[in-house]
């Protein structure tokens, strides 16, 4: 095993090397969708997502109190 080493890296070097940049990877993506979603809510379309979000929720809050989703009738 020695001997093959000398012509690259062994193969548990390359799989710590993967796991390394993978997590790097994955670190980078996280950052970005971060800003991502920092910009959107500056704008003025994540402003206005974020108002029709209170509004839908302040009114499914409202219309739902108590009453049963399905009405069944007879007849």
């Amino acid at each position: 095993m020695a001997l093959c080493s000398c012509f690259g890296p062994s193969k548990a070097e390359r799989k710590e090397a993967e796991r390394f940049e993978s997590e790097d990877a994955r670190a980078r993506a996280a950052e970005a969708a971060q800003k991502r979603q920092e910009q959107f809510e500056k704008s003025a379309v994540g402003r206005a997502a974020r108002a029709q979000m209170v509004a839908a929720s302040k009114q499914s809050n409202a219309t739902n109190a108590g009453e049963p989703v399905l009405k069944w009738q007879m007849g």
